[in-house]
């Protein structure tokens, strides 16, 4: 196995930009606010370090899905989300440790792993590091990518706790809910618009 440190460098930055503005990381973000943040982020970098060795291994097998179809779930998994957040969101009289925190491990970890899991497929980060993979080394590529990729997952963990600290639980509530309601409907947008 070679390792090029410059691949590496270049899937990273590639990866980690493209990843910034994208759905995945505004998800991130609200689950972070509402789970523990740690159990989030491993079940998110799982699901990166999956679609990156999918791309990597066989990029082409993105293209037998039907991209209506990956859309369709995902736009699901984000309203179920919204409807768990602002549903959540309601009660006054709720202690302010077990209203933030959705408990156990595996509940959080599944969520979070499902939701980026089938939203990812397809993704412009999955198909550059298919891309990346064919002209600079599977291994490299696959380093370089799942860093920025659970970086990027990290950050927005960060920042949703920051936010979580310094607002009232239920309007991070609220909020949280309504951008994965606004991901809803940006993924099911996607199915008309292409």
């Amino acid at each position: 196995m070679h390792l090029d440190p410059l691949a590496i460098i270049t899937a990273f930055g590639l990866i980690f930009l493209a990843e910034l503005p994208d759905k995945t990381m505004f998800a991130s973000l609200a689950m972070g606010t509402r789970m523990r943040p740690l159990y989030v982020w491993f079940g998110t970098s799982s699901a990166f370090i999956v679609h990156v060795a999918i791309a990597v291994g066989a990029g082409s097998l993105i293209g037998l899905l039907p991209d209506w179809l990956v859309k369709v779930v995902s736009a699901s998994l984000f309203a179920f989300g919204a409807f768990m957040l602002l549903r959540a969101g309601g009660g006054d009289d709720e202690e302010e440790d077990g209203a933030r925190t959705v408990t156990g491990f595996w509940p959080v970890y599944s969520t979070a792993f499902m939701a980026v899991f089938i939203s990812e497929w397809g993704d412009l980060t999955q198909i550059t590091t298919a891309n990346l993979a064919a002209s600079n080394g599977t291994w490299s590529t696959a380093i370089g990518s799942a860093a920025a990729l659970m970086s990027v997952s990290a950050l927005a963990l960060l920042a949703g706790q920051f936010i979580a600290k310094r607002v009232p639980l239920k309007t991070v509530q609220r909020i949280g809910g309504l951008c994965m309601l606004g991901l809803a409907i940006w993924t099911v947008v996607e199915i008309f618009v292409g």
